[in-house]
């Protein structure tokens, strides 16, 4: 199996709103809003299968989702 990715990051920027993957210091891209930052966002991290994490305004984790190798599935049903 290949090393998962950086995270990816939504966040704000001066321009609207930024992808950004953990570490680097340019966005990957930017966008108007933040659903279309989002929807990038998400798709960066299901190819890499790495963390993705959606920020508000002020720069707070909002919405998390793992598309990696998640080491707490969850359990099945009988």
């Amino acid at each position: 199996m290949a090393k998962p990715g950086k995270p990816v990051h939504v966040v704000p920027h001066d321009d609207g709103w930024a992808v950004r993957r953990e570490g680097n210091e340019r966005a990957s891209s930017v966008h108007g809003t933040q659903a279309e930052a989002e929807r990038q966002g998400r798709t960066a991290a299901r190819a890499s299968e790495t963390e993705f994490y959606l920020h508000n305004r002020l720069g707070q984790i909002r919405a998390r989702d793992s598309y990696g190798n998640d080491p707490n599935p969850p359990k099945d049903k009988d």
